[in-house]
């Protein structure tokens, strides 16, 4: 191991961090309303530039306002981009940090899914619309108790065809690469029989390990780490899987490719997975919400790591 990351390794495990925060239980019901609303029918699928993604667009801007997430830029929070002749959007807001000049950390969910197909809707429940409303669970806990770093909340658009809208976000220049200390991705986070969610991102950024293995010790359900490069050698439940490299599967790619850190969370594959079938129903509230209780724990507790082990790197 470089000389740098067992040093990083040494300080995340051992420095006291500032106290911060216990995050109360999320709203249960709120996520499952959050879920519902995105995969209804008046939806249609969120395919990318569709009447569904429109009518996305608008109820997450709604949301975003009413939760008392700033817009990015005075523009708006809607942030169009070109997709083969129709118009895609992400829907970007932030919210400030308590510590001045920190980098920022990047908190993203893709809303779009895949729309109708020979008349059969895919409603994508799990597949995205679990993330967003984790998205903005997690937005409104910050809300109520400021982080130190500031965080800009990014639902983002086109995953489904390419991450088209996390590379439309980054080589846009309205967050410089070089300020982004972090990104978070959130992609589905709702179902899994062996309630377990995993973090990817660990292999690339040896930091984020303790804390995340800290994160594991007192979350309600089974928090793994692995399905980067490589897993983990004290992960055992990955043996059996470790080809399964999920580094470029959802939006966190384009943000690994450009240098910077990453923490994936999300479930292993249902029989659902983009089949008209992944419906709200088919979602345990239960695992649901405790997994969305980690994730909000997980971030606190990265907004209170970073400033510590970053400039190691």
């Amino acid at each position: 191991m470089p000389r740098r990351y067992a040093l990083a390794l040494l300080l995340a495990a051992t420095l006291q961090v500032e106290a911060r925060p216990q995050p109360a239980e999320v709203d249960r019901a709120q996520l499952m309303r959050d879920v519902a609303t995105l995969s209804s029918t008046p939806f249609q699928g969120r395919a990318a530039g569709s009447p569904g993604s429109i009518r996305a667009r608008r109820w997450l801007a709604g949301q975003f306002k009413a939760a008392g997430i700033t817009p990015l830029t005075a523009s708006g929070y809607e942030h169009a981009f070109t997709l083969e002749g129709r118009t895609a959007a992400n829907i970007i807001g932030r919210i400030d940090g308590r510590a001045s000049g920190a980098r920022t950390i990047v908190i993203t969910a893709h809303y779009d899914h895949l729309g109708v197909r020979n008349g059969v809707l895919y409603p994508g429940a799990d597949d995205n619309a679990s993330g967003v409303a984790a998205l903005l669970a997690v937005a409104r806990d910050l809300v109520t108790a400021p982080p130190r770093h500031p965080i800009v909340i990014a639902a983002l658009d086109a995953e489904e065809i390419g991450q088209r809208g996390a590379r439309a976000l980054l080589a846009s220049g309205t967050i410089p690469q070089g300020t982004i200390a972090l990104n978070v991705n959130l992609d589905m986070v709702s179902r899994s029989a062996r309630r377990e969610l995993f973090a990817a991102g660990t292999s690339y950024t040896p930091w984020l390990l303790p804390v995340l293995r800290d994160v594991q010790q007192r979350s309600p359900i089974t928090l793994r780490v692995g399905h980067d490069r490589p897993a983990p050698a004290d992960d055992r439940a990955n043996a059996a899987h470790p080809a399964d490299d999920w580094t470029h599967a959802s939006d966190h790619g384009p943000f690994h490719d450009a240098g910077i850190p990453f923490v994936y969370f999300g479930v292993e594959d249902h029989p659902d997975y983009h089949k008209p079938t992944d419906t709200v129903d088919r979602i345990d509230p239960a695992f649901f919400g405790d997994a969305v209780d980690t994730i909000v724990d997980a971030i606190r507790a990265l907004d209170a790591a970073v400033p510590a082990v970053t400039a190691l790197q």
